[in-house]
């Protein structure tokens, strides 16, 4: 069973319950306009990123689930700025979800979920490209960041 909720989007919706449960249980006295309108944006801006990266998958047909094996390397669109659009625009979405609800938990929550998605999906993943793709993903990795 748990080998079916360890995915990204299951870690991100955790994060976020976390982030949430803590702006409810202990809301903050106000959040100002600047917060939650730089919130917003950073949220918007993941959405935007993911539906990006999503696309890319999409257009050269290789697979978007964890764990498997990819059919294709994709290092053009927003795969030309970061090996990891997608899971940089989860960082994104957190970040913009916790400004708005204005939570404390965030400052701990987003390196924590940083921290997972680095070591049970990135890091793997990468192996895994670079034993499929070998000198083609060691020069990508080489002018890429991890990130952005």
């Amino acid at each position: 069973m748990l080998r079916y909720l360890d995915y990204p989007p299951v870690w991100l919706a955790g994060a976020i319950a976390l982030v949430w449960g803590q702006a409810w249980l202990w809301p903050p006295t106000r959040v100002s306009e600047t917060l939650a309108s730089g919130g917003a944006a950073l949220l918007l801006a993941g959405v935007v990123l993911m539906g990006a990266a999503a696309w890319q998958f999409r257009r050269h047909q290789t697979t978007i689930v964890p764990h498997r094996a990819p059919s294709a390397l994709i290092t053009d669109g927003v795969y030309a700025y970061s090996r990891n659009p997608i899971y940089l625009a989860d960082a994104l979405i957190l970040g913009g979800i916790g400004a708005i609800l204005g939570a404390w938990a965030t400052l701990v929550v987003l390196p924590a979920f940083v921290w997972v998605i680095g070591r049970r999906f990135i890091t793997p993943e990468e192996m895994r490209l670079a034993q499929a793709f070998g000198a083609r993903f060691e020069e990508w990795a080489g002018r890429v960041r991890r990130w952005l």
